[in-house]
């Protein structure tokens, strides 16, 4: 058990005081994870405070991801693995004025819930489709569905082969299949140092080995690569080639083919998530494309249409069809027929084009005012992207801006969630810049983050 005592600031109630310098100290290390912190009566005697503060400021520390309570046990600090400092589950906060920019979706709009209804009208206006919503189908989406998911795709310029496609349950569903599919636990799989949490997570549950790849401006280090491949190449790399998601960097032209390169030098596979929507002029030339034979390219309706439709398609070779489908069929024999069908119907509806003209047009729009607004501090972000990459002046610590920001009613991500295996956390912050429910509650969000990291940062150096 620690002898940590905090040294208080002089603003706010003192149960939030005791909780700030507890966040403080596990920032910079004077904590380290999984110590044990004083009992609630010690702390309130060195600290000349009610047992009740303390209580309260370990519960308010215990909600902000910082330490966890054990029963009969005592409370420690949370190692930096299980962080949940920062959240990704898709609620609205029920504060008033919170600006959350912690989740990457599209802004909102009143013809995402209009073109949803509309859809499902014309569904309860055909006797056939709902015959077929109520029938099991062909695990991997009947004909006409995966035709029609295909048609869409090829307009907004993606793998368009009906003949290589699935329909999946979402993006997530799509790294599970192929997780599942083309590798045995124990086996070694590769993606950028940052890179998608649903992919970190997946590759834990399916019991992986994680291979991290250095990056740089420009995305991951082909090279690097090809010396980690000369010693042990993995079975399988994720990527998204076009809008790494944290850090918003694309792999060049030169850098896809020599990736493709090395997949078919040392035979892995390559799974090219394209989930966050570019437009068509901002990306490259997919990997798919290039290396069809080994590349699974997956996509989903939840940045261009809606999150909560949870359909997406997964376009695969034709030699692992079989094997795909059969592991579709095991999770969950067939993606739910009646939402593929609602995602056909919105995706055939002239409205949904005009809704993503007006997303890109609002993105642009946003991105502009986070390019002005955050000027001091460098950010970087791609032109029609939503994702803002916001490394932190030295001194700065992520987890103690995120908490700051927070108190503030901003809530913004952290780098851990994004590390892949044991990789260390760079000091930045990811912002998303669509769920804000207008411009002007995003500039109050990029005014109010400009404002905290404009703040020196304190000194967390004492003496015991």
């Amino acid at each position: 058990m620690t002898i940590w005592t905090p040294r208080l600031g002089d603003k706010g109630p003192r149960y939030r005081r005791i909780a700030e310098a507890m966040a403080e100290a596990i920032t910079c290390g004077e904590l380290a994870p999984g110590e044990r912190l004083p009992p609630q009566r010690r702390l309130a005697d060195q600290l000349g405070v009610t047992i009740g503060t303390v209580t309260r400021a370990y519960a308010e520390a215990q909600h902000q991801g910082w330490v966890e309570s054990r029963v009969g046990s005592g409370t420690y600090v949370c190692p930096p693995r299980h962080d949940a400092r920062t959240s990704f589950r898709a609620t609205r906060s029920v504060d008033e004025g919170v600006i959350d920019m912690s989740m990457s979706f599209p802004p909102p709009h009143p013809l995402r819930a209009q073109g949803l209804q509309h859809a499902l009208e014309r569904i309860t206006a055909c006797p056939e489709a709902i015959q077929a919503a109520t029938e099991y189908q062909h695990e991997a989406g009947n004909a006409s569905q995966r035709a029609r998911m295909a048609a869409w795709q090829g307009r907004l310029g993606l793998p368009a082969d009906p003949q290589r496609l699935l329909i999946t349950q979402g993006g997530q569903h799509g790294i599970h299949l192929a997780l599942r599919t083309l590798v045995q636990p124990g086996e070694l799989v590769a993606a950028e140092a940052l890179t998608y949490p649903g992919f970190v997570c997946a590759a834990q549950q399916a019991h992986l080995r994680q291979l991290a790849i250095p990056m740089d401006a420009d995305g991951m280090d082909i090279e690097a690569l090809a010396r980690l491949c000369e010693r042990q190449p993995p079975r399988l790399l994720y990527c998204m080639p076009d809008l790494n998601n944290p850090t918003g960097a694309q792999l060049s032209e030169e850098r896809r083919r020599r990736l493709v390169e090395l997949a078919r030098e040392h035979d892995f596979w390559l799974v090219e998530d394209a989930v966050q929507y570019l437009p068509e002029s901002e990306r490259g030339t997919p990997l798919v494309n290039l290396a069809p034979e080994r590349t699974l390219h997956i996509f989903s309706t939840s940045k261009v249409l809606a999150g909560g439709l949870r359909i997406g398609t997964l376009s695969v070779p034709q030699a692992l069809q079989e094997r795909l489908c059969a592991a579709l069929r095991s999770q969950s024999w067939m993606v739910p027929p009646l939402m593929a069908e609602a995602s056909c119907q919105w995706v055939e509806d002239p409205a949904s084009q005009s809704l993503l003209r007006w997303q890109v047009d609002e993105l642009a729009e946003r991105r502009q005012l986070a390019l002005e607004r955050l000027a001091a501090q460098a950010p970087q972000c791609r032109r029609g992207s939503s994702l803002v990459w916001l490394p932190l002046p030295a001194g700065q610590r992520s987890g103690r801006i995120q908490a700051m920001l927070a108190e503030r009613g901003v809530r913004v991500s952290t780098p851990e969630p994004f590390c892949t295996g044991s990789e260390p956390a760079p000091q930045a912050l990811r912002l998303c810049l669509g769920p804000p429910a207008s411009r002007e509650s995003l500039t109050r969000g990029l005014d109010l983050i400009a404002e905290t990291l404009a703040t020196p940062p304190s000194d967390t150096w004492h003496t015991m």
